[in-house]
């Protein structure tokens, strides 16, 4: 039986065997800095940015094409990166001056 506990709505519970065995793997992952590391990095990442600007999104304001394309090009940005590129440099997409 597993040593590794995890904490749910407030009560500790034991792992699964099954649970430590995905569990490994995963941390091997990210250890190893696979893209899926670099994958979750990125999308955190750009999640941020686009909660930044989610206020210019709001109902009483008008969001210019420039915002627009911006905040298109953070959404669409793990899409245009494979395993390999997505452990290279990002060059993220360049906020709108107005």
């Amino acid at each position: 039986m597993s040593n590794r506990k995890y904490l749910r709505d407030g009560v500790l519970i034991e792992m699964t065997d099954a649970e430590e065995v995905e569990r490994d793997a995963e941390e091997k992952a990210w250890a190893d800095g696979s893209s899926a590391r670099a994958f979750s990095e990125l999308r955190s990442e750009r999640n941020i940015k686009l909660a930044d600007t989610d206020w210019r999104a709001t109902s009483d304001l008008t969001l210019s094409d420039e915002w627009k394309a911006y905040r298109k090009s953070l959404r669409d940005l793990p899409s245009t990166l494979n395993d390999t590129t997505v452990l290279e440099p990002i060059t993220w997409p360049e906020e709108p001056s107005s």
